[in-house]
């Protein structure tokens, strides 16, 4: 690979301005001065960039706590995207794999492998998701039937099965906490299951994705990079 395209997929810097300041001598490949952009470099060359390692990653994988009023984007002219969170790196490949609602907290993978993201977003592999809501409604053993079935929405879309558990209804406030595991990510979905069967969802949060759940430790905004073991469990769905 090249020098300047292994730094500029690093986001160390365009393409230009590191042919500028490689060839003003700002660059190392294993303890030696190069000022040749086009110069050869492996995946493990020891390389330094302004005098700081550049340590070469094909992919890279962070889980991030969605707080809400950010939206499931790359970047935006705007507004804050889940991207922009992530403030260790300064690659420009990152995207959401998948995406949540503005107002949606909880569990959502940051990744530059699009296989990866196809893999655990495509119909067809039916990777369960599971979430925590709270509904504007009170919850019964007919819902958790209903969904179980799968729901028809009004405009006519057929649902997947769902399993839906009652963790507790507050018969004063006439509220529901409950967990629901959808095995599909269409528009607003549970949003609008839960309107189908007169029930508003006023608090929804993502705990699962296949086999990785949300890291209790890491409050809404953080992140932190998956471990192996988490990488190699999710590219096993």
């Amino acid at each position: 690979m090249r020098l300047d395209k292994y730094l500029s997929e690093m986001g160390c810097g365009t393409r230009s301005e590191l042919k500028k300041n490689i060839k003003s001598g700002l660059v190392t490949v294993d303890g030696v001065v190069v000022k040749d952009p086009g110069t050869k470099v492996a995946e493990n060359s020891e390389v330094t960039y302004r005098g700081e390692t550049v340590t070469y990653e094909e992919y890279t994988y962070y889980m991030l706590n969605k707080p809400a009023g950010v939206i499931s984007a790359s970047e935006d002219s705007r507004e804050e995207t889940v991207v922009d969170l992530i403030d260790e790196t300064k690659r420009k490949d990152l995207f959401p794999a998948g995406r949540l609602d503005r107002d949606t907290e909880g569990l959502l993978i940051i990744t530059n492998d699009g296989e990866l993201a196809h893999r655990l977003l495509s119909p067809k592999h039916h990777v369960d998701k599971k979430y925590f809501a709270i509904l504007d409604g009170k919850a019964d053993d007919n819902d958790v039937e209903v969904f179980r079935e799968g729901i028809v929405l009004p405009d006519g879309l057929a649902c997947l099965p769902a399993d839906l558990d009652i963790l507790s209804v507050d018969t004063e406030s006439e509220t529901s906490r409950i967990e629901i595991t959808i095995r599909e990510g269409k528009f607003h979905q549970i949003k609008r299951m839960f309107s189908a069967v007169g029930m508003e969802v006023i608090y929804l949060k993502r705990l699962t994705m296949g086999p990785l759940s949300l890291d209790p430790d890491l409050a809404p905004g953080e992140y932190r990079r998956l471990t192996d073991d988490e990488i190699s469990v999710l590219k096993s769905v």
